[in-house]
């Protein structure tokens, strides 16, 4: 009923998100299992009610897990998630995919490069995502805007290099896009232009990274609110 209305309404997109987590002993096979199947039920729902339905699978960076283990738990949960849309008669060429990045566990002892980081998220991809899927739209997951733009940009970069990558491969990010600006804001109508050129570094910074030709500058690094004083 409700999508019915949305649509009246003028909406054409719906996401629905879907959290899981890596664990010593997760997630479960069921956790996984109700969560894309909760996932493919949404997706079909919203087409038959004419909306484009994003899907957002997010396994968690919380925790000590590996790349490996990264990668292992997250072909899993997309393999899982695609034969759930398969099996609901999803039609795949008009759905989203918004993902996490695969990325280790944030306290994992093991330091990786962008390239590996990024090489992991094509391989779980290739492995998993059928070519009728026209475009990823990937959550930031808690990285910093730094983070998040980086680790975009080596994903597009192993994209180039795979060679065998048919997605449009972007962003969606809520966290590392508006954190910066908001702090720079700060409620005061004096930063108000100040926030407005932020929000348009990160925009122009993650658009690059979409294409992968992203370059750390010295005000990445650099805190937002120690920008705004300048």
């Amino acid at each position: 009923v409700r999508c019915a209305e949305y649509h009246k309404a003028g909406a054409r997109f719906c996401k629905w998100r879907s959290p899981l987590s890596i664990t010593a002993s997760g997630p479960s096979e069921l956790a996984v299992q109700i969560c894309c199947t909760d996932l493919a039920r949404y997706a079909l729902i919203c087409q038959e009610h004419g909306l484009v339905p994003i899907v957002e699978p997010d396994v968690s960076m919380t925790g000590d897990h590996d790349l490996e283990k990264a990668i292992e738990v997250n072909t899993h949960v997309l393999a899982t998630l695609y034969k759930a849309l398969h099996d609901h008669s999803v039609f795949l060429e008009g759905t989203l995919l918004k993902p996490n990045m695969v990325l280790p566990g944030k306290d994992c002892p093991t330091t990786y490069t962008p390239l590996k980081r990024g090489e992991a998220t094509i391989t779980t991809f290739v492995r998993t995502i059928p070519a009728a899927v026209p475009s990823v739209h990937f959550l930031s997951g808690g990285q910093t805007p730094t983070e998040a733009s980086v680790n975009l940009d080596a994903i597009n970069k192993a994209k180039k290099a795979h060679g065998r990558c048919p997605w449009n491969l972007t962003f969606s990010f809520s966290r590392a896009i508006q954190d910066p600006v908001q702090r720079i804001w700060g409620g005061k109508k004096e930063n108000t232009a100040a926030a407005q050129a932020e929000l348009l570094r990160q925009v122009q910074n993650h658009s690059k990274a979409s294409l992968g030709q992203y370059s750390c500058d010295a005000a990445d690094g650099e805190p937002a609110a120690k920008r705004a004083k300048k």
